[in-house]
């Protein structure tokens, strides 16, 4: 299945603002018992346990996502992408990475995350 173009740009813009805009954002676009998978040592978290760990992972000055594709199968979109993020005092991350999203009452929320390392 396909994303309208307005559906697209507000997935991408949901998944960049994931990476630059702290927390609180990533919070309120994620549903509640969403599951993410981060590089070790951080591995699997669900629900609460990302947000006590997300802090750090969170308000990237730059970020460049390449590579971006598609994928929709009912109410749920898979966004795939390479990314470079960049912020002071922290190496640049670079990574595979893949977000789900469940259209739920009108509103697009994350219900999974996804990244591997790729340097």
């Amino acid at each position: 299945g396909t994303l309208s173009p307005p559906e697209r740009e507000v997935l991408w813009d949901m998944e960049e603002r994931f990476w630059t805009s702290g927390a609180d954002n990533a919070r309120a676009t994620t549903a509640t018992n969403a599951v993410m998978i981060f590089p070790y040592p951080t591995g699997i978290l669900q629900g609460d346990q990302i947000w006590n760990n997300l802090r750090e992972r969170t308000g990237w000055r730059s970020v460049v996502m390449a590579e971006r594709r598609v994928m929709r199968c009912g109410d749920i979109a898979v966004l795939t992408y390479r990314v470079s993020a960049e912020k002071p005092d922290v190496a640049i991350s670079k990574a595979l990475c893949a977000s789900t999203y469940l259209h739920d009452d009108d509103r697009w929320l994350r219900i999974s995350h996804q990244q591997t390392p790729t340097a």
